[in-house]
């Protein structure tokens, strides 16, 4: 597993836990990596905490673009994983300079291993439709192919992506 798969599914734990415990965000981020008890390196750790704290600092315009494409669901009815997944996802699409399409492939591969098969596409539905919304507002910003900045695991899982899906 990559280095930054590792820092979202941290970053989804500590999300998770935020979420039923009304925690602040750093004293979250110390409290979770305290207790941990594996080897994780230091700028997995801080990819992690800046989504989470990015994720939480954010969490009512983050809410409010799963809103706008989550038809019929509101955000406090959806499972807490499922939720969570698309709130980090969200975040690293306004937030971070992951290309959308590796965003979205890492939400669905983390919702496979968090949550289940009908949650994937719930995911991919709402996902695939922020972020064509992002791609219409701002076209300058559309997805190619990720470039050779991207982390080398984003990247490889962009390849594999799209190799199983030829």
């Amino acid at each position: 597993m990559g280095a930054r798969r590792k820092a979202r599914e941290c970053a989804l734990q500590m999300l998770f836990a935020a979420d039923v415990s009304n925690v602040s965000g750093q004293r979250l981020v110390h409290d979770f990596w305290g207790e941990l008890s594996s080897d994780i390196d230091l700028p997995t750790r801080q990819f992690a905490d800046n989504l989470v704290i990015g994720t939480l600092d954010r969490l009512e315009d983050i809410d409010n673009k799963i809103r706008t494409r989550a038809e019929h669901w509101r955000i406090e009815r959806m499972a807490v994983v499922d939720r969570n997944i698309l709130r980090l996802a969200v975040n690293e699409f306004l937030f971070e300079s992951t290309p959308h399409t590796v965003v979205i492939n890492e939400a669905l591969e983390i919702a496979r291993r968090f949550s289940t098969y009908e949650a994937t596409q719930f995911i991919n539905g709402i996902l695939d439709a922020i972020k064509q919304d992002l791609e219409k507002e701002n076209p300058e910003k559309v997805d190619t192919e990720p470039d050779a900045s991207e982390p080398e695991d984003d990247a490889e899982i962009s390849e594999t992506k799209k190799a199983s899906s030829g």
